[in-house]
């Protein structure tokens, strides 16, 4: 599947990427800012995802919330994500509403501090931090998306702390510490616009001139701390959770070649051998023939600096101990550590990829996001039209030496979540 792409960058640096394809009258504007949580500075974390939130609070032409409102009116469809090392925004809507949603993220990265008050910061910090006592601190097993990251980035490392940030930070964020941060990051150098789906060339390059050419460029952001990191942790890591939970469920990582890179593509290919479908390796396995385990599933974080990690995922059925779990999930690592894949189970989890991205691919929203991805991540968005040549160049031995190389008990993170009462009786 190839989609014709064009780019062109603005004169303050902010870079566009437009796909037409007129099967369909909507179109997808989707922007992309490089920065995540990975640029927070100490005591100031959940910044980023704090932003994800700020911006839909109105700017000076926009008031609280009616970026939603005039969105869903024009028939239309909208959001944002935050990750480690990005944040994205995006709206998918009927072909006559591109002049809407490019005026409204335009005002956004131009006007949002002259409607900044503290009232909305306040308001929103209160959000995030329902939001964390909702998906993390009361939620089962909600602790893990920040307790592996944790265990395994080392402690100055950018990818060590919380996304969604601390009370802490949250609670000490002033006025000018936001106002810093938007200023810093939220800049069209430091973005990326991309339009996918039904619009005309000549009309969109217009519409983006004159709603996002005048925006000033920003005054450089600081360089991210050092991502690099060794091949392996050296060492086996581990981290028991005793928890308010119902069953034990294990999260084990290894730290992988970061997305992008050659041996990402292998390590993908073995996460989906591991864990993608009913006929993975630990579904038949854990689930249908042991029948230890409820839920099993494995995946990469696909970070682009540094160092991924590949997690394995795996939910113990009822009467399941935590170290029945361990035994039987270690048991099918060190398998494929030693003995490899086979040539029939690449060709099986190639295939599903290349479903998955292909559906991914069908929607103008889902287009929109994977240019924007691969132009922020390596300035590069005609990499959409390679990504299944470089999953077919992948082999069994490239898969085998993945296992091989990365796999081992030196190069493993456990997050063990136990029952607490359990944990107490143990320790009595």
């Amino acid at each position: 599947m190839r989609i014709a792409i064009e780019t062109l960058t603005l004169d303050n640096g902010l870079r566009v990427v437009l796909s037409e394809d007129h099967t369909a009258p909507i179109v997808a504007v989707n922007l992309w800012y490089h920065v995540g949580s990975g640029n927070e500075r100490s005591g100031r974390t959940g910044f980023a995802h704090l932003f994800e939130h700020m911006l839909f609070q109105g700017s000076e032409h926009v008031a609280a919330n009616e970026h939603f409102e005039l969105i869903a009116r024009a028939g239309g469809t909208l959001n944002g994500s935050t990750w480690l090392d990005r944040t994205n925004y995006y709206e998918t809507v009927p072909s006559n509403q591109l002049a809407l949603a490019l005026w409204l993220e335009a005002d956004r990265m131009g006007a949002l501090l002259p409607g900044m008050t503290q009232e909305k910061l306040d308001t929103q910090r209160d959000v995030v931090k329902n939001e964390r006592r909702w998906t993390v601190d009361n939620q089962p097993y909600g602790s893990w998306w920040e307790k592996l990251p944790a265990l395994a980035y080392p402690a100055n490392h950018p990818f060590h702390h919380s996304l969604i940030g601390s009370f802490e930070d949250l609670d000490a964020a002033s006025l000018p510490d936001v106002s810093e941060f938007f200023a810093t990051y939220y800049t069209p150098d430091n973005a990326v616009l991309s339009l996918a789906g039904d619009f005309e060339r000549s009309e969109a390059v217009v519409l983006i001139e004159r709603f996002f050419g005048s925006i000033p460029r920003g005054a450089g952001k600081p360089p991210l701390a050092d991502t690099a990191l060794p091949p392996v942790f050296g060492a086996p890591l581990r981290e028991v959770v005793p928890d308010n939970v119902s069953l034990p469920r294990l999260y084990l990582a290894f730290r992988s070649p970061p997305f992008g890179s050659p041996g990402h593509y292998a390590a993908s290919v073995c996460a989906t051998i591991l864990g993608t479908r009913k006929t993975s390796r630990l579904q038949r396995s854990l689930i249908r023939e042991q029948r230890v385990a409820a839920e099993a599933s494995a995946f990469t974080f696909d970070l682009a600096k540094g160092a991924d990690l590949l997690v394995l995922d795996v939910l113990a059925l009822p009467g399941v101990s935590a170290d029945t779990l361990e035994a039987a999930v270690l048991e099918e690592v060190e398998r494929i550590h030693r003995d490899g894949v086979t040539e029939e189970e690449v060709v099986r989890a190639i295939a599903l990829i290349e479903t998955g991205w292909t559906l991914s691919m069908e929607s103008a929203t889902g287009r929109a996001d994977k240019l924007s991805m691969f132009a922020t991540y390596f300035d590069d968005p005609s990499l959409v039209n390679e990504q299944s040549d470089r999953y077919r160049e992948v082999t069994s031995d490239s898969v085998s030496r993945f296992a091989r190389e990365r796999l081992g008990p030196d190069n493993r993170a456990t997050l063990l979540y136990v029952q607490a009462e359990t944990a107490a009786q143990a320790a009595a």
